[in-house]
């Protein structure tokens, strides 16, 4: 049974280093990986570290919260590394309002143009969405979505989850799916289609349970998995084969 996890930071972990989880990554089953930057530097990082791994995909963007980075020189360096072979979608990118570390245009703007990039290379487009449901939805409705839309750590509740799948729009669970107060959360990956979801571990973040208060790392994303399965009333090998075909439509990657 092989696993995926379609979102990850292997440069954040501040005790194991990238070579080291992605073989405790292997040693679990996980065959695909996705490395995710945040930042230029960090973005340059993932698509490195995708080069030297061939299980190992980047994606590059500036973080929401980080969009005060997201200068015309900083955006068009990422426009450069959208085009190399190792990278299958742009962002993280997107909304989010729960920090204000940079403000709402800010975040429009750099959102926008992350739009922009996405679709002149035919990348996924990776959304990082907190407390801007609304917003989100409107700028994708105003530019235009691109071919492929993951929503990274999905957090929407049952309207929400609609709207996406109408627009065959992948769903991306991550590990806090798993923790004992997300019965909401509970609720929308239930609803959410098999042929659309995705699993993520959003390492060294969010560690599910039995992991929960420790640093997470893409071997765990076989936690979530698990806990989907249950949600949906569906064997895990069926349902790792579903999210590994899922993902290679996703993210467009070869068989």
């Amino acid at each position: 049974m092989a696993f995926v996890d379609t979102h990850c930071h292997l440069d954040h972990h501040e005790d194991r280093s990238v070579a080291e989880q992605v073989a405790s990554a292997h040693e679990a089953g996980v065959e695909l990986l996705l490395t995710v930057g945040t930042s230029l530097a960090s973005s340059n990082q993932a698509v490195a570290t995708a080069r030297r791994h061939a299980d190992v995909w980047a994606a590059v963007g500036i973080h929401p919260n980080d969009a005060i980075e997201a200068t015309p020189q900083v955006l068009a360096m990422i426009d450069q590394l959208a085009a190399d072979d190792a990278v299958v979608a742009v962002g993280e990118t997107g909304l989010d309002y729960y920090r204000d570390y940079t403000t709402p245009e800010q975040q429009a703007d750099a959102f926008r143009a992350h739009i922009a990039i996405a679709k002149r290379h035919d990348r996924a487009l990776v959304i990082h969405c907190r407390d801007a449901w609304d917003d989100t939805l409107a700028i994708l409705d105003e530019v235009g979505a691109p071919n492929r839309v993951v929503m990274h750590c999905f957090s929407g509740d049952l309207a929400v989850t609609e709207r996406c799948v109408d627009e065959g729009w992948f769903l991306s669970y991550a590990g806090n799916v798993t923790f004992k107060n997300a019965d909401a959360l509970r609720l929308s990956a239930a609803a959410t289609p098999l042929d659309l979801l995705l699993t993520e571990t959003d390492s060294p973040f969010l560690a599910p349970e039995p992991h929960r208060g420790r640093p997470n790392e893409p071997a765990y994303v076989v936690h979530t998995l698990e806990r989907l399965a249950e949600l949906l009333d569906v064997d895990a090998e069926d349902m790792a084969a579903a999210v590994e075909g899922n993902a290679r439509r996703a993210f467009a990657l070869p068989d």
